[in-house]
């Protein structure tokens, strides 16, 4: 493995931010949020957390990564602009770590951009240094499955990690799944074994939403994780909140314009997800027609949803 530094450049500028915030006598050391475009993130639960974050509050570059040797082109080509007779410009992809406020003033990290598509264990280590160079005193990484479940009932959490008990009242639905890996993942068992702090959540998804955004999963991871960290992020609540309603009520009207095969479905997935819950309040299996999911089961509808966002094309 190559020197993990050489992934990676310093911004002087946001650098010496970090440092200053780092410095302060009352501060435990910043929360590292982090999430990768590219991988398993139904209902873009992830990548609406972090957009949202950049674009309500001021962020500075504290970290690029050298995506050139992290990022397949031609998996997942650039766009340029071509105009009249020439190209005028090439939207080159950004990995980079951020600083930002909260509500409070109180500083943390987000690490985001394409997931790597090579040098996962030097990108691994990479994190790593940047965590212990800035004494980030917790990583959390988030984002959403597709699941059956239905969307008239309150998104569930899978929280992991070695403090998912920062997120209490979910607990995981299996025992132990094989599913296809992710840089995002392996960055969580590094540092996991490395004895950081570190929590994930995935939002449950239904699965006939899976492909569109969807805002109630965000917003409860969103919420999840400010619970566990402390941040206070009121605009970014309130903005999700909003996108949550307008969804549910587009759900609505399709479902009512749709065929009844659909409201079968769901009217299904209202009914599994009920006894299920029964289940958990008594706290007995005993006698319940509903069954949880497998881990075999699990792991073939990731590799579906996978394969159906590789038909159709790079994200973007």
């Amino acid at each position: 493995m190559r020197d993990p530094r050489e992934l990676y450049a310093w911004e002087p500028r946001g650098l010496a931010l970090a440092d200053e915030a780092i410095r302060d006598p009352d501060s435990a050391g910043p929360v590292l949020l982090y999430h990768f475009e590219g991988f398993m993130d139904a209902g873009e639960t992830g990548g609406q957390i972090v957009e949202q974050l950049i674009e309500s509050r001021t962020s500075v570059p504290v970290a690029r990564f050298d995506h050139d040797r992290l990022v397949d082109y031609r998996a997942r080509r650039p766009e340029m602009t071509f105009r009249r007779d020439r190209w005028t410009a090439y939207e080159a992809p950004r990995l980079e770590l951020r600083l930002i406020h909260d509500a409070t003033h109180q500083p943390f990290l987000v690490l985001s951009g394409p997931e790597p598509d090579v040098e996962w264990e030097s990108f691994a280590a990479a994190v790593r240094q940047i965590v212990e160079r800035l004494r980030v005193r917790m990583a959390v990484t988030f984002h959403g499955i597709p699941m059956g479940v239905p969307h008239t009932r309150p998104v569930g959490l899978t929280p992991h990690g070695n403090r998912s008990d920062l997120v209490p009242g979910h607990h995981s639905l299996f025992d132990e799944a094989q599913v296809p890996g992710s840089a995002a993942a392996l960055v969580e068992l590094r540092l996991t074994e490395s004895g950081h702090d570190v929590l994930g959540v995935a939002a449950h998804v239904p699965h006939y939403v899976a492909r569109p955004r969807y805002p109630d999963a965000a917003l409860v991871v969103l919420e999840a994780v400010t619970a566990a960290t402390g941040l206070v992020l009121p605009e970014e609540a309130h903005a999700l909140r909003s996108r949550a309603l307008r969804t549910q009520d587009e759900i609505e009207r399709e479902l009512a314009e749709g065929d009844s095969e659909l409201v079968s479905v769901v009217q299904g997935l209202e009914q599994q997800y009920d006894a299920i819950a029964g289940v958990a309040t008594r706290g007995s299996l005993v006698a319940e027609p509903a069954e949880l999911p497998s881990a075999d089961e699990l792991g073939e509808v990731f590799e579906r949803f996978l394969a159906e966002r590789e038909d159709d094309g790079p994200e973007r």
